[in-house]
């Protein structure tokens, strides 16, 4: 019993510090909730009116001119501007609960921070690409098609929802479009510098034919960006057309597969193979939460002994710890493969995801309807019965499978969409107490937190996986950025122009957007012009380049971000 607590400890100690820190912040909110109540002053007051009257109550800023934490408290919590559009009020949390220990307050929300990049990168692995997997192989999918839509979009989720947040939900779309630029730039160059330097060695080759087609459809679509941003504003049919040239994308590897496809039929003829029927997953996804297969608790007949009562409650000790993060998602989320499946938890999850889509309604809408809920109610009791009597204990259920898939696929996009929304708007909070913009927070930590997966993996795949490894982690390099600049972006536009129509939505104004793009196309017509003339070999020269144009643009960022240079 002792081992297998030591097994269950090192496996998962991610987990258990995550959930530990969930559970840690739940309670340090409830207990400074009931504690910490500031009381108005009344200098604060007179000076809280002052400021009512000025511009400054428009974007918070307001709270700096304060000296006192219960006038920061007063402010925040009577200034609307300073409320935020996530469910829980960082800047009240700060300078309210916080007040008196600004130290503690960087903490918390520094902590909570960690949580809510654990559970979008969780939620994307664990749900979202394997529905997308899953339903790539139920709709039949080709592997071009699939390797174009389906494979980007499992990897780049976490970006495409933050960029719409930002744009739809928080009002901060300079925080998109710096999120998904930088994430681009990140992996363009600094990933991919790194994986150059890394098998340089080797003397691996890249396609060609590949490797220019991205490149100049990720050139295209950052022209087309710059011409957004010069005119300021963009109606809903250039959203439309923008988000459009993805489709071309993918009607341009289609025809390129078909046209080689067959060129290397006629020289080559297929060779039967027996493995032919052997497939490879479509999407990759690393298994951080195996929380699904339940604790086996080795339980004897006798329990005398007092060291196994105590290793059997600190057993069971572990195992709680893991459901804050874990539960909730469960038993909304359905998930039917063979080592994920549970009737219980299918059941559950048929019952109270309607709910739970009610529940979300309501709270974007801003008004609790109980017609929602009880119509949620109805088809969620509905749903649930037929789980019952439709699915086995046994396997996952064969029939109507690709309900359950999509029902799997839109509640993991729901619950991604709320953690990004608060992630964004802890972000906008954090910059409004450090007295720096939410964008460049956005092109650094959310960059960071969103990209820091594609590092890891594409590494570790261009290191064991030899040269076809190398090659996949390239393109995911450029296939990946492609996608959220066109999809991210162009669905953001999209909804954000919709919002507008018949009015055009009005781009937010951020100079240092231009620098981005310029440092991002460096990068690509570096790569463009190194590789052909190193006959398409990932070499040291190309990674140095790389890294030399990223650590440029992130040295001229940061000095104007953090307010060291100033250019007017």
């Amino acid at each position: 019993m002792g081992s297998f607590i030591f097994k269950s400890l090192s496996k998962k100690p991610l987990s258990l510090f995550i959930n530990s820190t969930l559970l840690f912040l739940i309670f340090f909110y409830v207990i400074s909730n009931s504690l910490n109540q500031p009381k108005n002053t009344i200098s604060g007051y007179i000076h809280l009116q002052n400021l009512h009257r000025s511009a400054e109550i428009r974007n918070c800023s307001g709270v700096h001119k304060f000296t006192d934490y219960e006038s920061k408290c007063l402010f925040v919590k009577s200034t609307s501007a300073c409320w935020g559009n996530g469910y829980v009020n960082y800047l009240e949390i700060f300078y309210c609960n916080c007040g008196k220990f600004p130290g503690i307050g960087y903490l918390v929300l520094l902590l909570w921070l960690v949580v809510l990049f654990y559970v979008l990168g969780n939620t994307t692995s664990e749900y979202f690409c394997p529905s997308v997997e899953s339903l790539a192989r139920v709709l039949k999918l080709s592997p071009t098609i699939a390797g174009t839509t389906l494979l980007p979009l499992g990897n780049g989720a976490n970006d495409v929802f933050a960029s719409i947040i930002s744009f739809t939900r928080s009002g901060d779309g300079d925080v998109g479009l710096n999120s998904v630029l930088g994430g681009a730039i990140f992996i363009s160059c600094f990933v991919v510098g790194v994986i150059s330097i890394t098998v340089s060695s080797r003397r691996i080759m890249v396609d060609e034919r590949s490797f220019i087609r991205d490149v100049l459809f990720i050139l295209l679509a950052l022209c087309c960006l710059i011409i957004i941003m010069i005119f300021g504003k963009i109606s809903l049919w250039f959203a439309i057309c923008f988000l459009s040239v993805y489709f071309l994308y993918i009607a341009t590897v289609s025809v390129m597969h078909m046209y080689y496809t067959k060129k290397e039929m006629v020289v080559n003829p297929p060779v039967l193979d027996e493995l032919g029927a052997i497939g490879t997953p479509l999407l990759g996804y690393v298994d951080e939460e195996s929380s699904d297969k339940v604790v086996q608790l080795e339980i004897r007949p006798s329990m005398s002994n007092t060291r196994d009562q105590n290793c059997y409650y600190l057993t069971l000790l572990l195992y709680v710890l893991e459901l804050p993060i874990y539960l909730p998602r469960r038993l909304t989320i359905p998930a039917v493969s063979e080592e994920k499946w549970s009737k219980p938890f299918a059941v559950c999850s048929a019952l109270l995801s309607p709910i739970f889509l009610a529940a979300l309604w309501n709270l974007q809408v801003g008004k609790t309807s109980l017609a929602i809920y009880v119509t949620a109610t109805l088809v969620g009791i509905i749903l649930g019965i037929s789980a019952i009597f439709s699915t086995r204990n046994s396997s996952p259920p064969r029939k109507c499978l690709l309900l359950w898939l999509v029902g799997g696929f839109l509640m993991s996009i729901a619950w991604t969409y709320i953690t990004a929304e608060e992630l964004v708007s802890l972000l906008v909070a954090f910059g409004n107490i450090l007295g720096i913009s939410p964008s460049f927070l956005g092109l650094t930590v959310l960059a960071w937190g969103n990209s820091v997966g594609d590092l890891i993996s594409n590494l570790t795949m261009a290191i064991k996986g030899g040269s076809d490894g190398a090659q996949i982690a390239v393109s995911g390099c450029y296939a990946g950025p492609l996608f959220n600049t066109l999809v991210g972006l162009g669905l953001s536009l999209f909804l954000a122009s919709w919002s507008e129509y018949p009015s055009s939505y009005v781009i937010p104004r951020d100079s240092d957007l231009y620098e981005t793009i310029g440092f991002f196309i460096g990068g690509l017509l570096w790569a463009l012009v190194v590789l052909p003339k190193r006959n398409m070999q990932l070499d040291k020269c190309l990674g140095i380049g790389l890294l030399a144009i990223y650590l440029c643009f992130l040295f001229t960022r940061l000095v104007k971000g953090l307010g060291l240079l100033k250019i007017d």
